[in-house]
């Protein structure tokens, strides 16, 4: 941690924060910017959790003068060296850790609530599980060889090993976290995974409320990142392996995560989401449905009405990707469709906005492909820029996600007079479509197509840039849409009722 962070003895809201604000910026880090200048009458602390300290280049943000508390936390970058000495292990507390496990593996025989409870286990060294426990007992090394033989379908017990100690590490580092934070009346956090996990073991230890905001949904996407990631280890030979099958350490990495989740949705009140959909999808996941709620974003109006007048009169043949550089974001669809377009309208541009060092592998890859496409001078990858210098300037937004929530960029180019083509995920299809009658009859603001379809991508981005009618249609019906449902007033009327309650 930093010396120059503020630090405050206390808080009215804790914000639990895994990668984002204020050392990642845009989407989510935005949005939390926006939430803590929009209560300046609390006085907010903010727990960022990243990975390594390495992977982040600093704060993005001026730092809002009601934040009076920051701390950044790793779960990779804090390990703390615990003497290597044989010792028995708390029987009684590893068999706590064996009915857990138990309902990882089955959640519908029990109740989630008591076991979540008996979290309290690792927030306790001296009646439960210490993190030199978990590395060194007898205990320890008995159970998790009990799991292996009872579990595992890998047949190298070295890698479950290391697996099951890399997995859970990060747990004692939480715990850490939640005594030595300052008092809060209010917890609330922007994801489930660690930072949700981190919520939930405050909340049962301090008996606070506890808020959870879910902008995409994390297990969802870390299971997306776990199925492409190239790490995860598969020691099965070719006789062996099941090609319909997930291979062992993967399903055991998305389960850990499933887990988290509920652990989070069982302690969080309310469970909010910014759509429908995604609010479905928590309730399949294990949230309690009459603590869910949808609060869709806002964005500030005043800010960005004046770019429409920066506008020139017809809209410039440039595409603009507003976004992270990294895989779940899809960019090199994006590229394969500009080459599509760039065939049929020789002037046209593609513009990828977003910071590159999240993923530098990924984002070389994507410069490579761009290159070998022949368009080097055509896509052009701008870093991070302020959206009110890009936004004039561009004739569409596209997206080419494979998972979104309810993205800001879309509202954010609404509001400044620029129609979207997106990929069908999340609320794309809300926002462009419209949802509920009133909504839809505003009309269409852009258009949808598959998911990795670089063809439908630049076909429909090419019927709304090569026809003006259809294309000052789209704009009006975009500007309408978030003028009327998508306000940042409306957003914090919502919130402010949710931290009125939880404070009391």
């Amino acid at each position: 941690m930093s010396d120059t962070f503020p630090k405050a003895a206390e808080a009215d809201i804790a914000l639990l924060l895994e990668g984002t604000f204020p050392f990642v910026s845009g989407g989510v880090s935005s949005w939390v910017n926006q939430i803590i200048r929009g209560f300046p009458e609390y006085r907010f602390a903010a727990v960022f959790i990243g990975s390594h300290p390495d992977d982040y280049e600093g704060i993005r943000y001026t730092l809002p003068d009601n934040l009076v508390h920051l701390e950044a936390h790793y779960l990779f970058g804090e390990a703390q060296q615990t003497p290597a000495k044989a010792i028995p292990g708390n029987a009684r507390a590893f068999d706590k850790v064996r009915e857990l496990h138990e309902w990882f593996f089955d959640p519908a025989r029990q109740a989630l609530d008591p076991m979540a409870k008996q979290l309290a286990f690792y927030l306790d060294p001296q009646q439960g599980v210490d993190e030199a426990q978990f590395l060194h007992s007898r205990q320890s090394w008995d159970y998790i060889t009990e799991m292996y033989e009872r579990r595992c379908t890998d047949p190298s017990f070295v890698d479950y090993f290391w697996t099951v100690r890399n997995m859970h590490a990060p747990i004692w580092l939480l715990a850490r976290i939640a005594r030595q934070l300052i008092p809060a009346r209010v917890y609330h956090s922007v994801s489930t995974g660690y930072a949700g996990f981190l919520g939930a073991l405050l909340k049962h230890h301090h008996q606070r409320p506890f808020i959870l905001s879910e902008h995409g949904i994390y297990t969802k996407e870390r299971r997306i990142d776990l199925l492409q990631s190239q790490w995860i280890l598969d020691n099965r030979n070719a006789f062996q392996r099941d090609p319909t099958e997930i291979s062992y350490y993967r399903a055991l990495w998305i389960r850990f995560f499933e887990a988290l989740g509920r652990f989070c949705y069982e302690a969080a009140d309310p469970v909010v989401s910014l759509f429908e959909d995604a609010r479905r999808r928590q309730i399949m996941d294990g949230a309690d449905a009459a603590r869910t709620t949808v609060i869709p974003n806002g964005i500030d109006l005043p800010r960005l009405r004046p770019l429409r007048e920066q506008r020139p009169a017809d809209p410039p043949p440039v595409l603009c990707l507003l976004g992270r550089v990294v895989p779940i974001k899809d960019i090199k669809t994006f590229i394969r469709a500009m080459r599509i377009v760039v065939n049929r309208l020789p002037e046209a541009e593609g513009w990828i906005v977003g910071p590159t060092d999240e993923d530098p592998e990924y984002a070389q890859e994507c410069r490579d492909l761009a290159e070998s496409l022949g368009l080097e001078h055509s896509v052009k990858f701008l870093g991070f820029r302020k959206i009110t210098e890009i936004l004039p300037k561009v004739g569409l937004l596209v997206l080419s996600s494979i998972s979104e929530g309810l993205p800001l960029v879309v509202l954010e180019g609404y509001a400044a007079g620029v129609p979207v083509v997106s990929t069908d995920v999340g609320s794309c299809r809300q926002l462009i479509f419209g949802q509920g009658a009133e909504d839809e009859a505003l009309g269409a603001s852009g258009d949808i197509v598959r998911i990795a379809d670089p063809q439908a991508l630049a076909e429909a981005s090419l019927r709304l840039l090569q026809d003006p009618a259809r294309w000052r249609s789209a704009q009006a019906a975009a500007i309408r849409r978030v003028e009327r449902f998508y306000t940042q007033e409306q957003m914090f009327a919502s919130y402010r009722d949710i931290y009125a309650r939880a404070l009391g």
